[in-house]
């Protein structure tokens, strides 16, 4: 049973920071973003606090009787205040990094959760 569960946490972190790397580094490239630097930013970045917003969540759902809407909430403000502070800091061609990083996990949010609601 654990470790049943231990895969599928597995698959669903490896699952949402494909996604994600995918749709936020689109949404970088959309945006007419060409700086090859920025662009690894946006996939460290992600590739920082998806798993983490993903275990959290795990966690959160499993163990606690927590709103699992306020959890969502939480930690996606929890990302995109991180990644907003790493593209500010680190950043060549983001002029408002925290409004960046509010559209790209909107984007990606979004658009993964319409693909949830397919499958």
């Amino acid at each position: 049973m654990i470790r049943t569960m231990n895969l599928e946490l597995l698959r669903a972190i490896a699952l949402s920071l494909g996604i994600t790397l995918i749709l936020e580094t689109g949404y970088f490239l959309l945006t007419g973003r060409r700086n090859k630097k920025d662009l690894l930013l946006v996939a460290m970045v992600n590739v920082l606090t998806n798993p983490i917003v993903v275990l959290l969540y795990w966690l959160a759902f499993i163990y606690t009787n927590w709103n699992t809407i306020t959890v969502l909430i939480s930690l996606e403000v929890f990302a995109v205040l991180t990644e907003g502070y790493y593209y500010r800091k680190y950043g060549k061609s983001f002029k408002r990094p925290f409004l960046f990083s509010f559209a790209a996990n909107a984007f990606s949010f979004t658009i993964g959760f319409l693909v949830q609601l397919v499958m």
